[in-house]
C-alpha cells in the first residue's frame, strides 16, 4: 500500500508534548528527592504515594516510564507492578524499580513481572537522569510513529475521497503497470470486482498501454485507445497519465474515459462531412458545366455575331453612298446612327472576347514581365489617342513580375486610356509608379481627370459598367479587363480617396515568385 512522504522530524517533534513520568514511593522525602532529580529533563512529573495512586493515575494518563518503589506498605512494587500490567493501556509501560536491598529473588520477581532496570538506593543522579532519558526518547519516538501513522491514515482517506470524487475511472499502478488502488467507477466501466482489480495488471484492461512518461513535468496528452472489459467485449477509452513519487517508489495515475458517444459523433461527423463533400463536388461539377457553356456561348456569340454586324455595316454604308443625293437628312441622320451603333457592337464583342481571354489566361504560359516595357507598349498603341489630347504619360521605376506581356500591356493601356477619355479642361496627364509592400509590388495610376464618386468605387469594375452613357465612347468594359487581369495575376485593384482633381487607381501584384526575379 501506498503511504504519503515522511513529514521532517524537527516538525513533529516541535508539536510533541512532555513525556508523563510517573513517580511511586510511599516516603514523601524520597519522591521528593526523586522529583528534584528528573526536573532537568523538562518532563511532566506525576507523584504517587501509594500502589493505588499510581493505578489511578495509570488509568488516567499515557505514561511513558514508571519509577516504583519495591517496598511500600498495604500494596508493594511487584503488586503494583502487577495490575499495572494486567491493564491493556499500561501493559507495555516501562518500569525501573527502586530498592535499598539486593537480592536474587527480587530481582527475578521484578524482571518476570516485565520490569526492565532496577535502580538500587542510594540513587545516584546522573544514572537516574541517564537511564530515565532513554525512555523519554523512546516516547517521543513512539509519539512521531504514532503521528505520522494519523498523518498517513488521514492523507489516504483524503486521496480515496479524491479518487472516488473523480468523474472518471482512476486506476493508480506501479511504473510497471501493477494496479495499486481503482476507484468505483472503474468497477462500474470494467466490470470487474474493486479487490480483483487490484494487484492486476493494467493491460488485462488496456493491452496498448504503456510506462513510458517523463520523470517531471505535466500530465502526457490525452489519447485514445482501447479497453477490454471482464466480459471480453472492447470499448475505446480516452486516457491520460500523471506520474507522482513517494518515498515507495514512483506511481502513475490513469484517468480512463468511455469514449464511446465520442467516437459515434466522430464517425458522425465523418459521414456529414463525406456527404457535405460529396454535394460540393456535385455542385461544383454542375457550376463548372454551367460555366463552361456560358463561357463558350459568350465566345461563340462574340465571334459569329460580328460577321452579321458587318454585314450591316457594309450595305448601311453602301446604301449612304449611293442614295446621298436622294435621302432626306432625317433618313442620312438614321443611316449615321445605324453605323455607330454597327461599330460600337463590333467594339463590345472584341471588348467581350477580350475579357474571356485574360479570364482563362492559363499560369503555364506566364514568364517575367518587365512593366516598364508594358507601359511602353501601351503608350505605343495609344499613340494617337494621347498626341489628339496632348496627354502626357509620366512613368517611374517599375519592377519585373509574373505574367503575360498581352496581359500587362492591356492592364496599362485600359488605366491610360480611362485617364484620356475621362478628362477635365485641363491636357491630361498619368502618372504610374510602384513601391514594395512586404510580399507585394502596389501599383500607383494618378490621372488629373474629372474623378470617380466614392460610391460608385467598385460599381465601375463591373462588366459593361459605365458613369457618362452616350457622353464619351466606350464599352463599358475596360476596368472589368483591369480587374480580370490583376486578380489573375493573383493581386487586386482598387479606386483610392485623391486629394487632388483626378483619379487614383491602385493594385497589387505578387512581389516574387519562384525563379523570376522581382526587380528591374
Amino acid at each position: 500500500m501506498m503511504t504519503a512522504t515522511k513529514e521532517p522530524e524537527r516538525v513533529l517533534t516541535a508539536q510533541l508534548e512532555p513525556a508523563k513520568l510517573l513517580l511511586v514511593d510511599d516516603d514523601r522525602d524520597a519522591l521528593f528527592a526523586l522529583q528534584a532529580i528528573l526536573e532537568p529533563l523538562h518532563q511532566e512529573l506525576l507523584l504517587a504515594e501509594s500502589g493505588k495512586d499510581a493505578l489511578r493515575l495509570c488509568l488516567d494518563h499515557n505514561i511513558a516510564v514508571i519509577l516504583l518503589d519495591v517496598r511500600m506498605p498495604e500494596m508493594d512494587g511487584f503488586e503494583t507492578a502487577e495490575l499495572i500490567r494486567s491493564r491493556k493501556r499500561s501493559r507495555h509501560t516501562p518500569i525501573l524499580f527502586l530498592t535499598a536491598y539486593r537480592s536474587d529473588e527480587q530481582l527475578f520477581r521484578g524482571y518476570d513481572l516485565g520490569a526492565v532496570d532496577f535502580l538500587f538506593k542510594p540513587i545516584v543522579p546522573e544514572i537516574l537522569q541517564s537511564k530515565v532519558s532513554v525512555f523519554v526518547e523512546l516516547s517521543r519516538s513512539e509519539q512521531i510513529l504514532r503521528r505520522q501513522a494519523e498523518e498517513i491514515a488521514r492523507a489516504e482517506a483524503q486521496f480515496r475521497a479524491v479518487l472516488e470524487a473523480a468523474p472518471d475511472a482512476m486506476v493508480i499502478t506501479s511504473e510497471a503497470g501493477q494496479i495499486e488502488l481503482a476507484n468505483s467507477r472503474a468497477d462500474a466501466l470494467f466490470g470487474h470486482a474493486r479487490a480483483e482489480l487490484v494487484h492486476r495488471d493494467i493491460r488485462s484492461l488496456i493491452p496498448e498501454w504503456t510506462p513510458g512518461l517523463p520523470e517531471s513535468g505535466p500530465p502526457s496528452l490525452e489519447h485514445r485507445l482501447t479497453a477490454v472489459r471482464e466480459d471480453g467485449s472492447s470499448l475505446p477509452v480516452q486516457i491520460t497519465r500523471n506520474p507522482f513519487t513517494t518515498r515507495e517508489g514512483r506511481f502513475i495515475t490513469t484517468a480512463i474515459r468511455d469514449a464511446t458517444d465520442q467516437v459515434q459523433a466522430e464517425a458522425r461527423i465523418q459521414q456529414i462531412n463525406r456527404e457535405l463533400e460529396r454535394r460540393v463536388a456535385e455542385r461544383t461539377a454542375a457550376l463548372t458545366y454551367s460555366n463552361e457553356a456560358l463561357r463558350q456561348f459568350a465566345w461563340a456569340a462574340s465571334h459569329d455575331l460580328q460577321e452579321p454586324i458587318r454585314t450591316v455595316m457594309s450595305y448601311s454604308q453602301w446604301l449612304a453612298e449611293s442614295s446621298v443625293k436622294t435621302l432626306s437628312q432625317p433618313e442620312t441622320q438614321m443611316l449615321d446612327t445605324i453605323q455607330q451603333q454597327a461599330a460600337r457592337l463590333v467594339a463590345l464583342l472584341a471588348a467581350l472576347q477580350q475579357y474571356i481571354l485574360v479570364a482563362e489566361s492559363g499560369e503555364n504560359h506566364w514568364t517575367s514581365v518587365d512593366c516598364r516595357a508594358a507601359v511602353d507598349a501601351a503608350n505605343s498603341n495609344l499613340h494617337g489617342m494621347i498626341q489628339e489630347s496632348s496627354a502626357t504619360v509620366e512613368c517611374g521605376r517599375l519592377p519585373v513580375v509574373t505574367g503575360t506581356e498581352v496581359m500587362l500591356v492591356q492592364l496599362f493601356q485600359n488605366l491610360i486610356s480611362n485617364g484620356i477619355k475621362y478628362r477635365s479642361a485641363a491636357p491630361p496627364r498619368i502618372q504610374i509608379s510602384a513601391e514594395a509592400a512586404g510580399d507585394l509590388w502596389i501599383f500607383s495610376v494618378r490621372d488629373n481627370g474629372r474623378g470617380i464618386d466614392a460610391k460608385y468605387h467598385d460599381y465601375v469594375f463591373g462588366v459593361f459598367k459605365r458613369l457618362d452613357r452616350g457622353q464619351t465612347a466606350g464599352t463599358g468594359m475596360g476596368l472589368a479587363i483591369c480587374k480580370a487581369v490583376v486578380e489573375r495575376l493573383g493581386g487586386r485593384i482598387w479606386i483610392e480617396p485623391s486629394a487632388g482633381p483626378g483619379a487614383l487607381f491602385r493594385f497589387s501584384l505578387p512581389r516574387c515568385r519562384e525563379g523570376v526575379s522581382a526587380e528591374v
